[in-house]
């Protein structure tokens, strides 16, 4: 068994896309993924599985979603291994102990490039600090992302790919549940 967390794209927010995440989690033991849980309720979903194919996960938590539902939100998926090679290479060390809540990991869906990073870092008007490529991008909101220019349809339009945020302190709390 390997341990996985979920990342749903964009559910619960502004009262759109609602999913209970006592809901999710019964779906995903449904689905015979084994210890499913939640946190907060922006759609995280923490779970074990058989499969290491987290593509394959990926489809199947969007199919299922999508059918008990009725929403359709891209679902990233992350092993274990992977979330903490995406905690041990954050460019925001100093952030991430002073002011964890504004810096925020964008899981994306499929890979961005160096170069899709630095056009999106040409894209910022504001003091917002963009590093990373692959497939997660680190993004420092040193005025809050609520305050920020930087929105997720530009970042998405930049990096040439759909994704979510979580900030530092959700990120760290994920691990902690692997």
């Amino acid at each position: 068994m390997t341990s996985y967390v979920a990342f749903l794209r964009a559910v619960n927010v502004g009262g759109t896309a609602k999913v209970a995440m006592a809901e999710l989690k019964a779906l995903a033991e449904k689905i015979g993924l084994d210890g499913p849980r939640t946190l907060l309720q922006s759609g995280n979903l923490v779970f074990d599985a058989k499969s290491t194919s987290t593509a394959a996960l990926e489809k199947l938590l969007e199919r299922e979603v999508a059918g008990r539902f009725g929403v359709t939100p891209d679902v990233m998926v992350r092993s274990a291994k992977e979330l903490d090679a995406v905690i041990a290479r954050n460019p925001f060390t100093k952030e991430a102990k002073s002011d964890p809540s504004r810096l925020h990991v964008h899981f994306l869906k499929s890979p961005a490039k160096a170069v899709q990073v630095a056009a999106l870092n040409g894209a910022v008007k504001g003091r917002e600090a963009v590093k990373g490529a692959g497939a997660e991008v680190f993004i420092y909101f040193p005025d809050g992302a609520g305050n920020s220019k930087l929105t997720g349809a530009i970042i998405e339009r930049h990096l040439g790919a759909r994704g979510t945020a979580r900030n530092w302190n959700t990120v760290i709390k994920l691990s902690e549940m692997l």
